[in-house]
C-alpha cells in the first residue's frame, strides 16, 4: 500500500479586528479643535467616509497577510486623551476581541504613544495594538526589495517606533515588521553606564541607527540627483507616473514601454522607482518613471524617509496622474493624490490625468463623461490598450508643443539655463545687466519648473538699469 505523502498546509493568518473613529465634522472640515488637545493631529481633510476608510483598511490588512474578523466604529467630538476611543468602547472592544479570538487590533488612524500604551494595558498581553501607520510600514517592509527601498522603510519604522518604545528592545523588534531584516542590528546592546537602564540603551542605539540611515540615504539622494541631471542634459523630458495605490501605474508603464515591471492587483505592489524610455508619436521620446503609490493618510514618516524617491516626482517635467476610474471612490482618491503632491512640493509640475481601467466600466460612455470632470484628462485602459494612442499624443503636445510665457532674471552663473532658453524657447526680450540677464518669451511647458526660482513679475524687469539691450 502506497504511503500517503503529507500535503503542506498554509499557516493560519493572524486574526485582526478593525477600529474606526469619525470625528464630527472631520469629513468636511478636516480638523477638529479638540483633536490637538487630545495629543493627536488630524491635519488633513478626511476624504473617505468612515465605512469606505475601514474597507480600505481591511484591504491593507489583507495585503499584510492578516485575516479581518470584525470591526468596531465610534463617532466622537474629539479623541479620548488616554485611549483614543471612549472607555465604554474599550470595554466593548476587549469583549469582541476575546469573542473573535483576535490577535491584532488595528486602528484606522495614527495613535499617539500614550494611546498605544493605555490600550495595550487595558486589552491585555495577548492582543497587539497597531494603527494605520504601523500597518502601512509593515506592508512597505514586506515589499521593499532593493537596498534603497529597505533603507527608506527601515528609517521610517525606527522614527515611528522610537517614541513608542516602552520596554526592552524585544517590544520594538516584535512589532517593527522586519525593517528589511536589519532591525536585529540595533538590538545588540553594549556595556551600560552607571545607572543606565535597558530602555535608555535601546533608545540610544536606535538614534544612532537613525543617524546612520539618514547618512546613507543622503548618499542615495545625491546619486539620484546626479542621475537626474544627466537625464536632463539629454534633453529628453521626464514624465513621473503618480496615482493612488493600485491605480495601474506599473501596468501602464509595461504597456507603453514594452517593459516587464512586476504588477499585482494589490496595494503597494511597487515601491522602487523604475525609469523606461517611451516612444511618442512623431518620433519624439520621453522617460517615464514609475513611483510609489499614494494613499489617504500616507504616514509622514514615510514621506520623509522616501524623500530621495519622491524627488523623482518634484523634478519631473510632467506628471501623468493615473486614476482608477472604475473605483467607487475615484474622485476622493484623486484628491488625496493632489494633497500629497502639494505636501511634497510637486504642486507646480504640470499634470495630465489618465482615467484608467475603462474596460471595467459597464457603460463605455461613462468614461467619456468622466473626462469632462477631470481637466487635462484622457480615458484609457492600460490592460487592453484602449485610449493609449490618444494619451501619448496628449503627452507629446504637453511636452513639445505647449509653450508658456515666462519672464526670468538669470544670473550669469546659470549658463545652462540661459542656453536652454535660447535652444528650446521662443525669445521675445533679452536685457543684459550687472550680474544677470533678463529674458522674456515662451518656453515648452515641460521646462517651466526649471525656471521657477528665477521668475519675475511683469514690470519688475524695469527696476534695474541695463547696460545693453538686444
Amino acid at each position: 500500500m502506497a504511503k500517503k505523502v503529507p500535503v503542506p498546509t498554509t499557516p493560519p493568518r493572524e486574526r485582526a479586528f478593525l477600529v474606526g473613529v469619525e470625528l464630527y465634522g472631520s469629513h468636511t472640515s478636516g480638523h477638529h479643535p479638540g483633536s490637538q488637545t487630545a495629543g493627536y493631529h488630524f491635519a488633513r481633510k478626511r476624504l473617505l467616509s468612515l465605512e469606505d476608510s475601514l474597507a480600505e483598511l481591511a484591504l491593507l490588512a489583507d495585503t499584510a497577510g492578516l485575516e479581518v474578523v470584525g470591526e468596531l466604529t465610534q463617532k466622537l467630538d474629539h479623541p479620548d486623551a488616554a485611549t483614543f476611543i471612549g472607555s465604554g468602547k474599550v470595554t466593548e472592544l476587549k469583549a469582541l476581541a476575546e469573542e473573535t479570538l483576535a490577535q491584532v487590533v488595528i486602528f484606522d488612524d495614527e495613535l499617539s504613544p500614550r494611546h498605544q500604551r493605555e490600550l495595550e494595558r487595558l486589552l491585555g498581553v495577548n492582543v497587539r495594538i497597531l494603527d494605520r501607520t504601523a500597518l502601512i510600514l509593515d506592508i512597505f517592509a514586506q515589499h521593499a526589495h532593493t537596498s534603497e527601498g529597505m533603507l527608506q522603510v527601515e528609517l521610517a519604522q525606527y522614527e515611528y517606533y522610537l517614541p513608542r518604545l516602552t520596554g526592552a528592545w524585544t517590544h520594538l523588534a516584535r512589532q517593527a515588521g522586519g525593517g528589511g531584516g536589519r532591525s536585529g542590528s540595533v538590538g545588540g546592546v553594549g556595556l551600560r553606564g552607571p545607572g543606565e537602564t535597558q530602555l535608555e540603551v535601546d533608545r540610544r542605539n536606535i538614534r544612532s541607527r537613525i543617524a546612520h540611515l539618514k547618512r546613507e540615504l543622503e548618499k542615495v539622494r545625491a546619486h539620484r540627483g546626479r542621475s537626474r541631471l544627466q537625464r536632463k542634459r539629454s534633453r529628453i523630458p521626464i514624465v513621473a507616473l503618480v496615482g493612488y495605490t493600485n491605480a495601474g501605474k506599473s501596468t501602464l508603464l509595461n504597456r507603453v514601454a514594452k517593459a516587464d515591471i512586476y504588477t499585482a492587483d494589490k496595494l503597494f505592489a511597487t515601491l522602487d522607482p523604475t525609469t523606461r524610455r517611451v516612444e511618442l508619436p512623431g518620433g519624439y521620446q520621453a522617460l517615464f518613471t514609475d513611483t510609489v503609490g499614494f494613499i489617504q493618510k500616507l504616514p509622514t514618516t514615510l514621506i520623509a524617509a522616501f524623500r530621495a524617491t519622491l524627488e523623482e516626482i518634484t523634478e519631473a517635467d510632467l506628471l501623468l496622474h493615473v486614476v482608477d476610474i472604475s473605483h467607487p471612490n475615484a474622485s476622493s482618491q484623486a484628491e488625496s493624490v493632489h494633497q500629497t503632491l502639494a505636501e511634497i512640493g510637486a504642486g507646480h509640475v504640470p499634470v495630465l490625468t489618465a482615467l484608467n481601467k475603462i474596460d471595467r466600466l459597464a457603460d463605455p460612455q461613462a468614461a467619456r463623461a468622466a473626462v469632462q470632470h477631470y481637466p487635462q484628462s484622457v480615458a484609457i485602459s492600460a490592460r487592453t490598450g484602449d485610449g493609449i494612442p490618444d494619451m501619448l499624443a496628449s503627452l507629446r503636445s504637453a511636452l513639445y508643443e505647449t509653450y508658456t510665457p515666462v519672464l526670468v532674471r538669470l544670473p550669469y552663473q546659470q549658463g545652462a539655463l540661459i542656453s536652454l532658453f535660447h535652444e528650446a524657447g521662443q525669445i521675445e526680450r533679452v536685457e543684459h545687466g550687472r550680474g544677470s540677464v533678463l529674458m522674456g518669451g515662451r518656453i515648452p511647458g515641460r521646462l517651466v519648473a526649471q525656471f521657477n526660482a528665477w521668475q519675475v513679475k511683469p514690470g519688475e524687469g524695469q527696476e534695474e538699469e541695463h547696460e545693453h539691450k538686444s
